[in-house]
């Protein structure tokens, strides 16, 4: 039987899940809500950056992506930001939606699928 590995699991969820060489990540938001949706996409991106990192893998092995935004007006900006940490050519399949997030202060929250 395939081995499932949970990175820093609590009672609720697990911050990434690998089984069979596929890593899931949990839906990331801003360590510090305080930013505007610039910095919390990069926030959100290196704490994604270092979740891939532990399990051996990296953004340059994206296969689907999951994004909410508190609005779909800042989709701009924030794909300003996703585009540039994407790896040329390295695009996932990807949803972006607007949503009510978990914290009013929260404006972008994303989750990964990727392989090893």
């Amino acid at each position: 039987m395939s081995r499932i590995i949970r990175t820093e699991a609590n009672e609720i969820l697990s911050k990434a899940v690998e089984y069979h060489g596929f890593v899931y990540t949990q839906g990331v938001v801003a360590a510090d809500p305080a930013g505007d949706i610039t910095a919390q996409t990069r926030d959100v991106l290196a704490q994604i950056d270092a979740l891939l990192e532990q399990h051996g893998t990296d953004n340059t092995r994206l296969l689907q992506a999951q994004i909410w935004l508190k609005s779909i007006d800042d989709r701009g900006a924030m794909n300003a930001v996703w585009s540039a940490w994407l790896p040329e050519g390295g695009a996932p399949v990807r949803a972006c939606v607007e949503a009510k997030l978990a914290d009013p202060r929260y404006l972008v929250e994303i989750m990964v699928v990727a392989c090893r």
